[in-house]
């Protein structure tokens, strides 16, 4: 079954990055923590990393997001979606009011849709859904951020399943993934500690 997962690395204090984040620093200060885990040879972790690679046919990200993966610091070989995992390459649906001119990751295929996050993530779902024919399998559309994107998608009830990646680091600061909003009933589907992180699996009731 095709889902919509919003996948996030989260502080124990509920940030998503450190503080004074932005294109020349992604993930702000204290930050590149909450995605050790991502580079880590746990096999767990290695695990979870693949196994979600291998099921994303579509992503959604933001545009302040777009712009640090496509910056001059943002992803390469090595840092890119997955992480050097050996997995086809999903499509990418950026939510954005302006689309940029160009783009450096030419490589990848870019959708930038103008009309909100719930348009951008019923794009995302039909290009997951071409992906899951075209290879005989059942896709995910991912929603990986930023934090103000996957909220926004939690509380318009666009989300089936929460994947929260709880780093031992308390950032004091920086990018909160909840600001407020409706409340939300999770379902608990699995807990993976690993010696980096706790994968912690949700389904949005």
């Amino acid at each position: 079954m095709t889902r919509t997962i919003a996948d996030i690395a989260i502080s124990l204090d509920g940030y998503v990055t450190g503080p004074d984040a932005g294109p020349e620093n992604g993930l702000g200060t204290g930050g590149e923590a909450l995605h050790a885990w991502a580079f880590s040879d746990d096999p767990d972790d290695r695990r979870v990393l693949r196994d979600s690679a291998r099921r994303s046919g579509a992503v959604v990200l933001g545009r302040r997001l777009f712009d640090v993966v496509d910056g001059p610091q943002g992803w390469d070989d090595e840092t890119g979606y997955g992480a050097g995992e050996n997995v086809d390459t999903p499509a990418f649906v950026v939510v954005t009011s302006s689309p940029p001119t160009a783009v450096r990751l030419t490589h990848l295929d870019w959708t930038f849709v103008t009309t909100g996050l719930a348009d951008a993530v019923a794009v995302a779902r039909e290009r997951t859904q071409a992906a899951s024919a075209e290879r005989s399998t059942d896709l995910d559309t991912v929603v990986m951020g930023g934090g103000a994107t996957i909220a926004t998608a939690l509380a318009a009830g666009l989300v089936d399943v929460l994947s929260l990646h709880l780093a031992p680091v308390i950032l004091g600061g920086g990018t909160p993934l909840f600001r407020g909003g409706p409340p939300l009933t999770l379902v608990q589907r699995s807990v993976t500690p690993t010696t980096t992180v706790t994968h912690l699996v949700y389904e949005v009731a």
